[in-house]
């Protein structure tokens, strides 16, 4: 069975490690912060001037003047700082991001990733995702394996306008997490029910597949 976007932020999550530095985009990336693993500490930034968000707070919990880059009401943790927008792009630039995940339209064997524009289509524009992209150490994409129209988002080359070259080192959709290395996409792990088969024919681009897939391990 295919994960929803919470599973998806689950297992992008297995991916944290204690001390870093990570930087969310909007839409599912934003709910990794709600399944960090227990006793382990990360620290959350927001280009918007945050250091040390928190998860998505409930009700009782709602501060509208507490936002994220994507306008979501957050949280913040024990310690956390608010700063303004030019120095938090300045901790981008500067490479003090350990982790970046992000969403996208398109994602090539080459680890291109084209996340901010559609041609014809009005946007609000590409926000922090060109800095963040150039900056952080490791980027992961969480998104969807296939568009609206069933045709695959993991592809040769991007067709859509480039946010970033070569920088996506891992994607992690509804039926897969795959590895980019070597101009080509590799199978590391299946989603559990889903066969090699489906993304196989859901994937675009040039696709290793090792002789043994294991199924995603989602609590």
């Amino acid at each position: 069975m295919a994960l929803d976007k919470y599973g998806i932020a689950k297992r992008i999550a297995q991916e944290l490690r204690d001390g870093m530095y990570v930087n969310l985009g909007i839409g599912i990336p934003t709910l990794v912060s709600n399944f960090v693993p227990e006793g382990m500490t990360v620290i959350f930034q927001s280009e918007n001037g945050i250091l040390g968000m928190g998860p998505y707070p409930v009700e009782e919990e709602v501060d509208a003047d507490l936002i994220n880059a994507g306008k979501e009401t957050v949280t913040l943790i024990k310690g956390a700082a608010l700063f303004d927008s030019a120095e938090s792009f300045g901790m981008i630039r500067a490479g003090k991001i350990d982790l970046t995940v992000l969403g996208a339209m398109e994602v090539s064997e080459h680890g291109d990733i084209a996340n901010w524009k559609i041609p014809g289509k009005m946007v609000k524009g590409m926000g922090g995702a060109m800095d963040l992209v150039a900056g952080a150490k490791n980027i992961i994409v969480a998104m969807m394996h296939t568009n609206p129209k069933g045709e695959s988002k993991l592809l040769p080359q991007c067709s859509l306008p480039l946010t970033g070259l070569g920088c996506v080192k891992k994607v992690v959709t509804e039926l897969a997490v795959l590895a980019i290395k070597d101009g080509c996409f590799h199978l590391l792990e299946r989603a559990p029910g889903v066969g090699v088969e489906e993304i196989v024919q859901k994937t675009a681009g040039k696709l290793i597949v090792p002789e043994f897939v294991p199924e995603m391990q989602i609590n």
